[in-house]
């Protein structure tokens, strides 16, 4: 007993001094957390992107940004995939549907989307190593609005290595091979004081923003998820049982990194996240919701897959993909990532069993994978596929309210049922 008595002392005080050093670091962006804060300017008051195209080749490609203003922006490259990042501040974009998903020349394809309130960005995915030639806006001039234009160049690999920070150089910074991408934590600073003993449960949507996650039929996976987790949020309210923190509640890219953080600096009892899949075409067809914990092994070859895929959304939003330094001695995780991989599975089973009554299932509904959005050493953690966008069936689905009235039903159970277990055993532990 005294040797687990001091176990949770060196956890405790490590996680504290882990807390810590995440405040300090937000401390320094407080001007960029002061813009997370500040409410959104309506719509009407946000520059207009009109158009965009690509003219050029494989040796030189234009980019053109049709706008009614003109911005500021800031743009750099990334490697290890190359990619360059275009930085500006938030943007109604107006684009003709399927704009980006097209290249031409050195780009392969154009990704653009909110980012945070007030920023937007665009991600460029290049075919190979190329250079920012030239970047400039261009007046409003001859009938053509103002223009973003930036100029792209091939070059050869060290040639591009150059281009980038030095600190973001692969051969002198492995670890930073996606480029020292700043971008603002979620922020908690509006949030209230602890003082509610109520368990708090962290919903997160996943993707967002600039993410789009999967799509068919027109409907994209991050508004599927984010109209679902709001109504789970509202009835989990509703309960007035618990608390509830959302890690997006409008169309903002959040990466995944911070949505970890934002439950562990809440002291989450639980955390949750909301997605669809989608099969691609050669694979056949699939069905039905399944329910994910992290596991270092994936449980099968589709696990595999659909983590790899999820643990790329950062670098769709041009985010550093690199881990971030371990916040605890490894020895500390260890000991807190047992218990907390324990109320992880025995919350996704309780999970199954509710959801089975009201929505169809995977035909091997519980599964796990090594998803980075699950991996607070602390907060028991699932991530449930509502179902598959690529099929016809669980599409009609996940666009019924009725049918989203009825699984968040269930999932509700689930989590009343899950505390319900919780606070028992820690009554009779007493």
């Amino acid at each position: 007993m005294a040797i687990r008595a001091n176990r949770r002392v060196l956890l405790g005080s490590a996680l504290l001094c882990a807390a810590a050093l995440v405040f300090a670091e937000a401390g320094r962006l407080t001007a960029a957390e002061g813009q997370q804060n500040a409410q959104p300017a309506p719509a009407s008051n946000f520059p207009v992107a009109s158009d965009a195209r690509l003219a050029g080749d494989g040796k030189q490609t234009r980019f053109i940004l049709d706008l009614d203003r003109k911005i500021e922006f800031r743009a750099f490259p990334l490697a290890d995939p190359y990619r360059v990042v275009v930085d500006i501040p938030q943007v109604n974009f107006q684009l003709a549907s399927g704009t980006g998903s097209n290249g031409r020349g050195l780009v392969k394809a154009i990704r653009y989307g909110l980012v945070m309130p007030g920023g937007s960005r665009i991600v460029f995915d290049l075919t190979g190593p190329a250079k920012i030639a030239s970047s400039y806006v261009l007046d409003a001039a001859n009938g053509q609005p103002p223009r973003l234009v930036l100029e792209f160049e091939e070059v050869d690999r060290t040639s591009f290595t150059q281009s980038l920070a030095p600190e973001a150089r692969p051969e002198l910074k492995p670890a930073l091979a996606e480029g020292n991408v700043v971008v603002p934590p979620v922020t908690t600073a509006a949030l209230p004081p602890v003082t509610d003993p109520r368990p708090l449960i962290v919903i997160d949507p996943g993707h967002g923003g600039i993410d789009n996650g999967t799509q068919s039929g027109g409907e994209l996976e991050k508004n599927l998820v984010l109209g679902f987790g709001l109504a789970l949020r509202d009835r989990i309210e509703k309960s007035g049982k618990y608390r509830v923190v959302m890690t997006r509640t409008d169309d903002t890219f959040i990466p995944l990194n911070d949505r970890v953080k934002l439950a562990r600096n809440q002291s989450a009892a639980l955390f949750v996240s909301i997605h669809a899949d989608a099969l691609p075409r050669r694979e056949g067809d699939a069905q039905g919701a399944t329910i994910y914990t992290l596991s270092d092994k994936a449980s099968d070859a589709e696990a595999e897959r659909l983590a790899d895929t999820e643990n790329k959304a950062d670098a769709i939003g041009g985010v550093n993909l690199t881990d971030e330094p371990t916040e605890v001695a490894d020895i500390l995780i260890d000991l807190a990532q047992r218990e907390t991989k324990t109320f992880s599975n025995r919350f996704a089973r309780l999970l199954v069993d509710e959801m089975k009554t009201t929505a169809r299932m995977h035909k091997h509904p519980l599964k796990s994978a090594g998803f980075r959005v699950l991996k607070a050493p602390d907060v028991p953690s699932v991530l449930v596929e509502l179902g598959y966008v690529s099929n016809k069936g669980d599409l009609e689905h996940l666009v019924s309210e009725n049918w989203r009235n009825k699984t968040v039903g269930s999932m509700v159970q689930a989590i009343d049922a899950f505390f319900a277990k919780r606070l028992a055993t820690a009554g009779s532990a007493k």
